[in-house]
């Protein structure tokens, strides 16, 4: 009647504990890895191609320019021109108003 004693039962217990315990952590660290391994994004599969130059498009917005700075210098130029005009005008409305008070003066004094 060799019966283990109950010291040898807990030892035997604690050891298979500890041996499942093991086992429990390394199947569980294999799921985590297993999620981990499914939550990864999916590799792209197209590839981008680079676009050909489109020397319409580059024309295109060329000449926009281009046009944009003629139309805002002939802007210019018109306004330019129309400063100078009011300037002219401005003095000869001046030398004329003048000239005609200085006649008015004259006029009044009997001369």
């Amino acid at each position: 009647m060799n019966e283990p004693t109950p010291l040898a039962k807990a030892e035997a217990a604690v050891t298979e504990a500890a041996t499942n315990t093991d086992v429990v952590r390394l199947a569980l660290a294999a799921v985590e890895l297993a999620k981990t391994a499914q939550q990864q994004a999916p590799a792209c599969q197209h590839h981008h191609r680079a676009q050909d130059f489109n020397a319409k498009k580059w024309l295109t917005i060329g000449g926009l320019v281009v046009a944009g700075g003629c139309v805002a210098c002939f802007l210019a130029a018109a306004l330019a021109l129309v400063a100078v005009a009011f300037a002219i005008g401005g003095t000869c409305a001046t030398a004329c108003l003048l000239i005609l008070r200085a006649l008015w003066r004259d006029y009044l004094k009997g001369k």
